[in-house]
Parts: structure tokens; C-alpha cells; sequence
């Protein structure tokens, strides 16, 4: 499930939780929290795992592209030798070994700019999506931290949801 999905849920729980009679204080189901945020706990790895892989994923193109270019280049320079035998011939395979390394070096430079513009982008996107899961989660605790002013304000001290304090809720 996407985390911004779960933080969603997780708000909705806080910003809809049935309030305790004749106090500012909410009753919020401890089971509920606890799934959501195990399931944040299973997501959040996976988007990590993700990223991971398209970094390495960048590196593998960029490392087969430096081949290709090594290969192209190698290529080249042997055809070179080989037609070294008369003056007209060796001129023109040097220049064909040059337009030969030429083109290798635009093509791996272009294909190394892909692959990092493809890598920004799927990178740019998870950023994206991390933003928006901390904007949300500092959302739900300003939340939280108002409620609990409210308390303090109206008398009632502030509330521990780390330990049931033997409620029962």
C-alpha cells in the first residue's frame, strides 16, 4: 500500500476520533494506529529498496555504455592497423578510426545522459513522495500538539498515548 495513502488514513483515524465526554480529549482506537503504522513500517522500506535499485540500475547503463564505448573504440583503433599497409589508406582509416571515436564518444555521452536524466526523474518522483509523507505526518502532529494545548487550556492535563495509564483505551 503507498504511504501517503496510509498517512491519509492514519489523519482521518486523529482528525474523526469520537471525543471523551465533557473534556477536549479524543478516544482513538491504540489497534488501529498500531496497523497503520506497521504497514508505513512495510512500505517505507520498499520505496528505499526502490531507489536503491535505480541507482544501481544507473550505474549498470552508465558501466555497459563506458563498455560500448571501449569496445567501439578498440574496434576502431584495429581497423586502423589493418589499414595502415599504403599512405592514402592509413589517411583515410584515420580518419574513419577518428569519425569511428567520434561517434562512439557522442553516443555513449548521449546514452550517459539518458540514463541520468531517466534516474533524476524516478529519483525526483520518490523526493516528491517523501515530501509529502513528512508534510503530512508533521500535519498529524501540529494536530496533535493543538489538541493537547486545548487540553491544557481547558484544564485538563495533556494526554500520554504511549501508555493506557490502566483506562483501558
Amino acid at each position: 500500500m503507498d504511504v501517503l495513502v496510509l498517512i491519509d488514513k492514519l489523519d482521518d483515524l486523529v482528525h474523526n476520533a469520537k471525543a471523551v465526554p465533557l473534556t477536549d480529549q479524543v478516544r482513538i482506537d491504540r489497534e488501529e494506529i498500531y496497523d497503520i503504522l506497521d504497514q508505513m513500517r512495510a512500505t517505507i522500506p520498499e520505496e528505499i529498496k526502490q531507489a536503491r535499485w535505480i541507482v544501481k540500475e544507473r550505474q549498470e547503463m552508465l558501466a555497459e555504455a563506458k563498455r560500448e564505448q571501449d569496445r567501439l573504440l578498440q574496434e576502431a583503433r584495429e581497423q586502423a592497423v589493418r589499414e595502415a599497409s599504403q599512405t592514402e589508406i592509413v589517411k583515410l582509416a584515420e580518419r574513419q578510426a577518428q569519425e569511428i571515436i567520434d561517434e562512439a564518444r557522442r553516443q555513449a555521452r548521449e546514452m550517459r545522459l539518458e540514463m541520468e536524466d531517466w534516474a533524476d526523474g524516478m529519483l525526483a518522483t520518490l523526493e516528491t513522495n517523501l515530501d509529502k509523507f513528512l508534510v503530512a505526518v508533521r500535519r498529524g502532529r501540529e494536530r496533535l500538539h493543538e489538541r493537547s494545548q486545548e487540553s491544557v487550556v481547558a484544564g485538563i492535563g495533556p494526554v500520554d498515548l504511549s501508555d493506557n495509564g490502566g483506562a483501558g483505551y
